[in-house]
């Protein structure tokens, strides 16, 4: 009796570590008109801006971060029931959601819900957006524009301070490539180093 309590408890594991939620939100008129985000439950994450992006950013959540937004997943039965409102509202781009699990796959399309764990799991997903937004952002600038790279870093500040960014430690090797090298602004180089020193002292 135990080895089959066993059995059925890693087999349900494993079950867990084969979903994943899938998240695409299109706006056009907007920058970027188009993202792409899939999330699996060990924290893995591939943002993309475009339906055929072949360079899509990969960052990492926390496990407990992970774990919430599966459990709001959960909460939302797996994207099986309706989660548009009703209420007549400014287009605010056609968000979907889509969960996978083996031959469990659900999805369900919105462009605003009153359900506050949708807006709790959309929230999550704008965050992981407004992350790779300012990740490509302050890499064009490191690479192209050095004069752009302050302007750049100031953003990516604001959004720490807002609390719109996820794993920030993705963010640390350009962050000490600014900082050392001296072809940069001295602003600029002052500006990374402490945000590289707050972001670590806060790991």
């Amino acid at each position: 009796m135990k080895y089959a309590i066993a059995s059925l408890v890693c087999c349900s594991a494993l079950c867990a570590a084969d979903a994943s939620l899938f998240f695409s939100k299109s706006f056009p008129g907007s920058v970027p008109d188009y993202v792409a985000i899939t999330l699996t439950p060990n924290g893995a994450v591939e943002y993309k801006e475009a339906v055929d992006d072949e360079r899509p950013l990969k960052l990492q959540l926390a496990a407990a971060e992970a774990a919430e937004m599966f459990a709001l997943a959960d909460k939302l039965d797996h994207f099986k029931r309706p989660l548009e409102s009703p209420l007549k509202v400014a287009q605010m781009g056609k968000k979907t959601f889509r969960y996978e699990n083996g031959a469990e796959k659900a999805e369900v399309t919105f462009n605003f819900s009153e359900d506050l764990d949708a807006r709790a799991l959309t929230d999550w997903f704008e965050r992981i957006s407004e992350t790779g937004q300012n990740y490509w952002t302050l890499e064009r600038a490191v690479k192209y524009d050095k004069l752009g790279v302050n302007r750049a870093l100031l953003l990516f500040s604001i959004a720490i301070e807002r609390k719109r960014l996820v794993s920030p430690q993705l963010f640390l090797p350009m962050l000490d490539r600014v900082a050392k090298n001296e072809t940069y602004l001295n602003m600029a180089r002052t500006r990374a180093a402490n945000l590289a020193d707050a972001i670590r002292a806060a790991q």
